[in-house]
C-alpha cells in the first residue's frame, strides 16, 4: 500500500488514480525501474561499447560525455603515436569507423533522455544545446531515467 499523493490516504500501489480524490498518482511500469550507473570513469566507456548498437532507450549526459572526452584523449593518443611514427593514419582511421555505431547509438539515447528523437542529430548546430540538456525528470516515452530519479 501507498500513499496518495493528493490527499494522503492509503491506496494500492498499482492505483493510476486516488478513489478519494481522483488525483493522478502517476504510477510507473515495473518494467520501469531504474538500475545504478558505473560510477568509474573507465566503467562508462565500457558500458556505451557494451551496448554497441542500441538504439533504443536513454543515456545520461555524464554516459555521454564521458564516452566523448576519453575518446578525445584516445584519438589524441594515437594521433600523436601515428605522427612520432610517420605512418598515414591507419590506426585512427580504423579507430574511428570502429566506434561509428557505438558514438551514433550513444548519442541517439542521449537525446532519447532528453525526450527527443534521435533524428535530431542530424542538425549539428543545435545538438551542443540539446546534448548538454538535463534529462526529463521521472520516465519519458523512451524509458526510464537512467539517475534513478523519478
Amino acid at each position: 500500500m501507498v500513499f496518495c499523493r493528493g490527499c494522503a490516504k492509503e491506496i494500492h500501489q498499482s492505483a493510476m488514480a486516488c478513489p478519494q480524490c481522483g488525483a493522478p498518482q502517476g504510477v510507473a511500469p515495473a518494467a520501469a525501474v531504474a538500475t545504478a550507473a558505473p560510477e568509474a570513469t573507465g566503467n562508462w566507456y565500457f558500458a556505451v561499447l557494451k551496448k554497441y548498437a542500441v538504439f533504443a532507450g536513454r543515456a545520461r549526459r555524464k554516459e555521454y560525455w564521458m564516452f566523448f572526452l576519453i575518446n578525445c584523449l584516445i584519438a589524441f593518443g594515437i594521433g600523436v603515436a601515428e605522427g612520432l611514427a610517420g605512418t598515414n593514419g591507419l590506426f585512427s582511421n580504423v579507430y574511428s569507423l570502429a566506434l561509428l555505431i557505438p558514438g551514433i547509438a550513444v548519442g541517439v539515447r542521449r537525446m532519447h533522455d532528453t525526450d527527443r528523437s534521435g533524428w535530431w542529430l542530424l542538425l549539428p548546430i543545435v545538438n551542443i544545446v540539446f546534448l548538454c540538456q538535463d534529462s526529463t525528470p521521472g520516465a519519458n516515452r523512451f524509458g526510464p531515467n537512467p539517475k534513478g530519479i523519478a
